[in-house]
């Protein structure tokens, strides 16, 4: 299961993340978003556990939690809308040889 963490502080790795939810269940992965220009922390990121009533248990405990003298805000991650419109958008249409 898919975990939205956020309220992250802007200097936390991802292995600090991984270790923080580690001590609740099986991480599979856990990852903070970074900003693609600057490569800064965003603020927020993802945690996949590997069962589902260990993600729970997860959200329990560490929704509220302070990491870093920020307190976490954990969800279960949502779908992302696709909401850019299709690439033969952008630009005049291709030229067919």
């Amino acid at each position: 299961m898919k975990l939205y963490v956020g309220n992250l502080s802007f200097n936390i790795t991802d292995d600090e993340l991984r270790d923080a939810f580690g001590a609740h269940g099986s991480v599979d992965s856990a990852r903070v978003v970074k900003d693609r220009e600057t490569g800064e922390s965003r603020g927020f990121g993802f945690v996949e556990m590997a069962s589902v009533s260990e993600a729970q248990a997860a959200i329990e405990r560490m929704n509220g939690f302070a990491l870093k003298g920020r307190p976490l805000r954990v969800n279960e991650a949502q779908e992302r809308a696709d909401t850019r419109p299709p690439r033969s958008a952008y630009g005049p249409p291709r030229r067919r040889a």
